[in-house]
């Protein structure tokens, strides 16, 4: 049975496999610490019996006024977990925290442009592409800025598509 539960500085040290995979995302130690420290409520982890790391989502909460928003920094499930529904889990409890107690607008996040798995399994949660950000990735690849809107963004404005694309600099929040 899988069990979600807020990550904790003990798996900073157990979940290293789960960021193998080549399209995850890693960031350094102090990186995780501050993010674990400033919104805990944004970060959490799956784990198998045996307390075996399965998967984590990290994001934050930010913005201004009708920009007030959650944002998924990283979701990643372990190869050997994955079909299993794990991530639309954790998506949906930071979409949950974002709608109901931090009440956002809406919850956005970035994906590689190449990444169709990960952009066809947001688009089933309901996610749109905002808009191109060219050579976010490392200067190379294009980054997606995908958003739902949630539930106090009514008539879903923050969904509306812009019709050009931008450079990383451009960004509004880091």
């Amino acid at each position: 049975m899988t069990t979600i539960r807020r990550f904790c500085c003990e798996d900073l040290l157990r979940f290293a496999p789960v960021n193998f995979d080549h399209l995850t995302e890693t960031f350094n130690m102090s990186f995780y610490m501050s993010y674990l420290a400033r919104w805990p409520d944004y970060f959490h982890v799956a784990e198998a019996p045996g307390n075996r790391i399965m998967g984590y989502i990290m994001g934050k909460v930010e913005g201004q006024g009708e920009s007030w928003h959650g944002h998924v920094t990283a979701v990643t499930v372990a190869c050997e977990y994955r079909r299993q529904q794990l991530a639309k889990k954790l998506m949906h409890l930071l979409e949950d925290i974002s709608d109901k107690i931090d009440k956002a607008y809406f919850v956005d996040l970035f994906v590689r442009a190449s990444n169709m798995p990960a952009i066809k399994m947001y688009e089933k949660l309901g996610y749109v592409v905002y808009r191109r950000v060219l050579r976010y990735y490392s200067g190379e690849e294009d980054g997606l800025d995908m958003r739902k809107a949630l539930s106090r963004d009514v008539e879903k404005k923050s969904m509306i598509p812009l019709k050009r694309p931008i450079t990383p600099d451009e960004l509004e929040y880091d």
